[in-house]
């Protein structure tokens, strides 16, 4: 097994890129601390106009660290988040981290189904959670149920003006209300964790090795998967990061939070790049062009991390209302394809650039990146990060290099891979092969690519068969299960079809149950109380059988294939 140790991506690196970085030292709470000691009266935050300097962040983490310990929080204990992105959700994922405890992130939108799954596998007996979630929380059974819920109602990190406006007695103000906060009981307020004094120093902090968040991926199959990352994983990743983009400058920059921060991707980029960087961090509790537009108009971003659909939806909104793009400078795209469609009309209207990449929760998330600058090539996800080694090996026997240029499974490795699942050894040993050369350990990332010449990799195919959604994992099997719950159909297979919005969307092959006739609506409705919206599928298609292999598993790309030509 040879590495490709000529590294021909170096050759290929935006001017000022180094080769290598230097690995941190410390944890994330020092790595954010820094950057307050650095920086105290900055803006860290501004959440709907209001503005949190450094000082006052690192304040709340502390009070709220004390809080925590106080609950009885401890070095390794696992902590639950289920929050938007929000101030609240900042000041809780460090305070967890300060006292050496790791952070379980939570999409707030899953069902009940979804969080007791994640729950019955990381055992959190704390969670800090958005009001909106708590009363899903409170109704798991017994063996799932966290013993202390601290709710977080996002409202009171806004400033006094917005809140009296949500309080109006008008309808528009009622709904906008309900979908932010509502009434709980049973709860600690979050307010109440802050009131403690500020943590004794003489609490240890964590190191650089001890492990920081499971990050929940949804692997080949519908278990719960937690990637354990620690906190040299994620902080090193955030240093590669400001390695590739040399440009953004420290102190001043404006980075948007967009994206939502309990996925890999935004978690990185928002939690910890841009709080590294001492960057004003704009936070957005979902997407909306209406939200982010006055903002654009006042302060746009130097720094915004996004996906292709909401490149495209902010374009489009931007054209219509007549705002100005200009002055975004740079965009980093991932988790789904990148067209020329969406690229060249956003340069156009921003005069800055917009890149993609790559790269999966078990990394931090970020392998591969296309250099910001006249070197990038499109239709590639771009070079190797520093510190990041590749190879390219056949999937059937991963100790064997394929040639120069052949198509292969990506096999990586670097500081920012992950040590294994969360107490799932065996699942950790399949995704692992080790070197015959060195006897390192590397990374199977599950993906077909090529690499050119000057180190450019690219996306071929998917030996897993998630789908990816609008930036989501769908693990096929899971809706399948959903499916054949329904009385009117016999068997399933879910595909991922291409889609121009959001890279895939998810499309249902059925037989149905004799005498049965489909109603997509029904099936569709149905579903969504057990999955969450984005794995609900867009099209549900009715077939005679479904092609299967001599032991009867379902060929699913076969399908797939089947669906293209109908289409």
């Amino acid at each position: 097994m040879t590495v490709l140790s000529d590294r021909p991506w170096f050759s290929s690196y935006a001017e000022g890129v180094a080769h290598e970085i230097p690995l941190p030292e410390g944890s994330l709470y020092d790595l954010v601390a820094a950057t307050i000691a650095e920086y105290p009266r900055a803006v860290a935050l501004e959440f709907f106009g209001r503005e949190t300097t450094y000082a006052e962040l690192g304040e709340q983490i502390e009070r709220a660290a004390e809080g925590l310990r106080l609950l009885g929080v401890q070095k390794g204990d696992t902590v639950a988040l289920v929050l938007p992105n929000c101030p609240q959700h900042i000041v809780a994922f460090y305070a967890v981290l300060r006292l050496g405890a790791i952070v379980v992130e939570h999409n707030p939108l899953y069902t009940p189904r979804e969080l007791r799954h994640q729950f019955e596998d990381h055992g959190a007996r704390v969670v800090i959670a958005w009001n909106n979630v708590v009363d899903t929380l409170q109704e798991m059974p017994a063996d799932a149920a966290a013993e202390t819920i601290i709710s977080v109602d996002v409202t009171r990190a806004m400033p006094l003006k917005t809140r009296a406006l949500l309080r109006l007695p008008i309808a528009k103000a009622r709904e906008s209300r309900a979908a932010l906060t509502t009434a709980v009981r049973g709860t600690i307020v979050w307010e109440d964790l802050l009131k403690s004094e500020r943590i004794d120093e003489r609490i240890v902090r964590p190191d650089a090795n001890d492990l920081a968040l499971i990050q929940y991926t949804s692997g080949t199959t519908g278990n719960p998967k937690g990637a354990m990352l620690s906190h040299l994983n994620l902080s090193v990743n955030a240093a590669q990061a400001r390695a590739w983009v040399p440009a953004v400058p420290k102190g001043t920059a404006v980075v948007y939070a967009v994206l939502p921060m309990f996925h890999a991707y935004g978690l990185t980029l928002c939690l910890t790049f841009a709080m590294s960087m001492g960057a004003r961090l704009v936070l957005f509790p979902k997407f909306d062009p209406d939200l982010v537009l006055p903002v654009i108009k006042k302060r746009p971003a130097t720094f915004l991390p996004a996906v292709p659909p909401i490149y495209e939806r902010l374009t489009a909104a931007a054209d219509a209302a007549g705002v100005s793009l200009k002055g975004i400078e740079i965009a980093i795209s991932g988790a789904m394809p990148l067209s020329a469609s969406v690229v060249e009309p956003w340069e156009e209207r921003t005069g800055g650039t917009l890149v993609e990449g790559y790269g999966l929760s078990e990394t931090s998330p970020i392998l591969i990146a296309n250099p910001v600058g006249p070197s990038r090539r499109a239709g590639t996800v771009g070079l190797p990060l520093p510190n990041t080694e590749i190879r390219v090996v056949d999937p059937e026997n991963p100790t064997v290099d394929r040639a120069a240029g052949a198509e292969g499974e990506l096999i990586v490795r670097g500081p920012q891979v992950f040590s294994g699942y969360w107490d799932k050894p065996e699942e950790t040993a399949e995704v692992f092969v080790k070197a015959t050369d060195d006897g390192g350990n590397w990374f199977r990332t599950g993906d077909i690519v090529t690499v050119d010449p000057g180190g450019f990799v690219t996306i071929v195919d998917r030996i897993k068969e998630l789908i990816i959604t609008g930036g989501f994992n769908v693990a096929p099997s899971e809706v399948e299960e959903a499916l054949r719950q329904q009385h009117t159909i016999a068997d399933a297979a879910v595909v991922g079809m291409p889609s121009e919005h959001s890279g895939e969307d998810v499309v249902a092959a059925v037989v149905l149950a004799p005498g049965a006739s489909l109603d997509e609506s029904a099936i569709r409705e149905s579903l969504r109380r057990n999955l969450a919206a984005y794995k609900v599928p867009k099209r549900v298609v009715v077939v005679d059988e479904l092609p299967r292999s001599l032991i009867g598993k379902v060929l699913r790309r076969q399908v797939r294939e089947q669906l293209l030509e109908k289409d």
